[in-house]
């Protein structure tokens, strides 16, 4: 899905005050993380790492794994689409609603294609040669119940699971599966570093996994696909780990309020979430009409959900933000919700 995605106010002419539509820290770049990027400006005069394998080997020490079981990739997208590529032909399972771009990249390197709800997974019979799992979950914020991964990768060691851990810096409720690795060989763990830190545009992430895996999908990794700058801001961050992560208790406290708030308004209904994100659903109209309105009328952005398979066109995805952007969305949803009819 090239378009339909949260974080689109580029695609419109109204200015933007606030936007709730993408699920990035809201609070920007860590501190220093630029001055140190632009420090590097001249590394760009020369063709990067073929592989990132610095920022690889970098990225293995900190997580405690051999660096042939990390693979470095421009951002989990195309992440995603390496795994798709690597198996290309087989069967494929997508733990539903979820991110687009496991169907659309599975599609597209002729998977055949099967789609679990997120609540049957632990009754459902997996019978692929994958399983897209993302958790926490895009978008609705769900967490898988404890224990249920690793009885599931026992009972299925023909199926490699793909677990997308892109918003696991986002959550209290989990914890990384990347300790799992040492007992099972059919967990392939998708990570972001542009959701938590703020760069989404310079496309960032990587791969761990078994190294029989990440040296499947390295056979069809591109080389130079990560550009000199995106390695630099890698370096930066695990070299100041423990400075760079953001303020997780104060964010879901801000979340907490926010929804509270939603919950009094009549016209909308809130999901539970483990995450700064969470889903809603408006009462009145479409989605879709109601963030055209927050655009034209109030200059706020949400994601209109209703593209994610199984949700309706009520359906809105919201991310949490400081708490006076929070009132903006407050009183501009009571205002829709106030609106004639």
């Amino acid at each position: 899905m090239l378009h339909g995605h949260g974080d689109d106010g580029y695609r419109h002419a109204s200015p933007l005050r606030a936007d709730f539509s993408t699920n990035v820290w809201h609070g920007g770049p860590p501190t220093g993380l630029r001055d140190y990027v632009f420090s590097q400006w001249p590394s760009v005069s020369r063709y990067p790492e073929v592989l990132a394998e610095s920022l690889a080997a970098r990225i293995a020490a900190h997580h405690g794994v051999a660096p042939a079981q990390v693979l470095v990739s421009s951002g989990t997208t195309e992440s995603i689409y390496l795994v798709a590529q690597a198996w290309a032909g087989h069967r494929s399972t997508v733990l539903t609603p979820a991110f687009a771009e496991y169907e659309d990249a599975c599609r597209l390197h002729g998977h055949a294609l099967r789609f679990v709800a997120w609540n049957d997974l632990a009754t459902c019979k997996i019978a692929s040669d994958l399983l897209f799992i993302c958790n926490p979950n895009n978008p609705t914020g769900s967490v898988l119940a404890p224990g249920l991964l690793p009885a599931l990768l026992a009972q299925n060691p023909a199926t490699v699971f793909v677990l997308d851990e892109a918003f696991i810096e986002f959550t209290t409720s989990i914890e990384s599966a990347i300790p799992l690795l040492a007992t099972f060989d059919n967990l392939l763990i998708l990570r972001s570093l542009t959701k938590a830190y703020a760069i989404p545009g310079l496309r960032l992430g990587y791969v761990v996994a078994p190294a029989a895996l990440v040296a499947r999908l390295s056979r069809h990794k591109a080389p130079w696909a990560v550009n000199a700058l995106a390695v630099a801001a890698g370096h930066f961050i695990f070299e100041n780990y423990a400075q760079v992560q953001l303020p997780l208790t104060q964010l879901l406290a801000d979340k907490t309020a926010l929804v509270a708030a939603l919950t009094q308004n009549s016209g909308f209904e809130v999901l539970p979430s483990h995450t700064h994100y969470f889903l809603a659903r408006t009462r009145r109209g479409a989605a879709a009409a109601l963030k055209r309105w927050l655009l034209d009328r109030h200059g706020l952005l949400i994601r209109d959900a209703s593209n994610f398979r199984e949700l309706t066109p009520a359906h809105l995805r919201l991310g949490t933000r400081s708490p006076a952007d929070n009132q903006l969305l407050i009183n501009a949803l009571a205002a829709w919700t106030a609106l004639p009819t």
